[in-house]
């Protein structure tokens, strides 16, 4: 199991940029760099969406087709870190956005395929 914990949202101008941490916990540490990590996001009244993948050494990445572009996934497993920075931001693009992690080698856009989450971090964008 690992315990994430995320930070760097905020309240932000469309056009604007805002950079997402995901750290897991120390006891975390020995396994982080085996997981696969990924974002995902949630509106009011919407269904969680997939955002963004990342695999094991951070070689392979995956993103949605709404933020493929605008949206860099990356990872730091020395930092046990996984990092979404966020650039021409816009009003739809609010939400609470989440890491989660899995315990495979495999990416997945499924969230339910992802036992570990943290607690969001919230991204609002003004027009």
């Amino acid at each position: 199991q690992v315990q994430l914990v995320e930070s760097g949202g905020g309240l932000v101008q469309a056009g604007g940029s805002l950079r997402l941490s995901c750290t897991a916990s120390e006891r975390s540490r020995r396994t982080f760099n085996i997981h696969v990590l990924a974002w995902f996001r949630q509106a009011p009244g919407t269904e969680r969406e997939f955002v963004a993948g990342i695999s094991w050494t951070g070689t392979n990445t995956y993103y949605s087709d709404s933020v493929k572009g605008r949206f860099t996934i990356s990872r730091d497993n020395a930092r046990n870190t996984v990092y979404l920075q966020l650039s021409n931001l816009k009003p739809e693009d609010t939400a609470a956005y989440y890491c989660a992690a899995r315990p495979t080698a495999v990416v997945s856009r499924e969230g339910a395929e992802y036992p570990d989450w943290g607690q969001g971090t919230q991204v609002t964008v003004s027009s």
